[in-house]
This record gives structure tokens, C-alpha cells and sequence, in this order.
């Protein structure tokens, strides 16, 4: 797989396929946008929304959520913030998310089944809350609400941010505010 990507990236960059994506790094509309990793948001977001390379800066972790208030989703969207100058972020979760339904004890048992160890789980939750660590969220909303409140009530954020949070559908990419 690896493989076929490299060819791809060599026929992409021998043709000058990347010369229409050239940007400066800055979002141009100083939006960033925290949302899932799910691959059916890949195309679709930045379509649904009409955003074109450049416009904004998006952060894909499972779920779309802030595990602690300096967790590198935090770290992200303050260097967004500072370094990057932007002046808005919306907070997007999407229909039918598997985070929704992650549960830390399946989590567990898939990881030991491909041989991870007790011994490894154990020095993993001396580290960390294994269980808040692994689980998801439960409903839409409230995870909107809360990962929203983490990033207003952060004493890194100045207080003029604007922070929205939305539901995407994951079919057909309407937008839907969460209040």
C-alpha cells in the first residue's frame, strides 16, 4: 500500500499536480476547525463548507474531542490562535461516529488481542486514566458542549475567540449548530 502511495506522490509531483495547492500556511479565513478523523470528512467537510486548501486549519482526532485541557488538540488550536492568528474555530462532530461507541474495556481486550501485554496495559495506566483515555463519548451534544467549555474556559484563550460547535452529517455533509 505504502508502495502505491510513493508512486502516486512521484507521478503527482513530476507532473506539478501540487502547483494549483500552493499556500502560504496560513489559513486565509483565520478559522480553525476541530473535528474527526473519520475518512468519510475528508472530502466531504471541506467541500460541504466550500473551503479550498488554505482556508483554514484542521485538526482530525478521533472523535473531534479534547481528551485535557493540554493535550496536544489543546496544544493545536493554541498555536493556531497565536502563531497562525486565528480568530474562530468550530468545533465539528459528524453523524454516526464510532467514537460515540468506543467502550475502553473492548478497546483493552482488541489490543490484547494482537499481544499487547498486561504487563504493557499496566504501565500505560500508571501513566494515564486508561479508561477515560480509551472510552468515548456518549452523546453529540453534550461532548460538543464540553469540548467547547474546555477551550473557552482555557486560561491560555483570550476571550474574543469565537468558538461554535455543529453536527455534519456524514451522508450529505448538511451542517446542523448545536445551540
Amino acid at each position: 500500500m505504502i508502495d502505491e502511495i510513493l508512486e502516486n506522490n512521484h507521478r503527482f509531483v513530476s507532473e506539478k499536480g501540487y502547483e494549483e495547492h500552493i499556500t502560504d500556511g496560513r489559513p486565509d479565513m483565520k478559522l480553525a476547525i476541530l473535528t474527526c478523523m473519520d475518512t468519510r470528512l475528508t472530502v466531504l467537510l471541506p467541500k460541504a463548507l466550500g473551503l479550498k486548501n488554505g482556508d483554514t486549519k484542521i485538526i482530525k482526532v478521533a472523535g473531534g474531542t479534547i481528551l485535557s485541557p493540554y493535550d496536544n488538540v489543546m496544544r493545536s488550536l493554541l498555536v493556531a490562535i497565536y502563531e497562525l492568528d486565528c480568530k474562530e474555530i468550530m468545533v465539528i462532530h459528524h453523524s454516526t461516529c464510532g467514537a460515540c461507541h468506543m467502550n475502553a474495556h473492548h478497546m483493552i481486550e482488541l489490543m490484547k488481542e494482537k499481544g499487547i501485554t498486561d504487563e504493557d496495559i499496566q504501565k500505560a495506566s500508571n501513566e494515564i486514566n486508561l479508561e477515560k483515555y480509551l472510552d468515548g463519548f456518549h452523546e453529540y451534544e453534550k461532548s460538543i458542549h464540553s469540548t467547547i467549555e474546555t477551550i473557552r474556559l482555557h486560561p491560555l484563550v483570550p476571550k474574543d475567540i469565537i468558538i461554535r460547535g455543529f453536527i455534519i452529517d456524514s451522508k450529505t455533509g448538511k451542517l446542523t449548530e448545536v445551540s
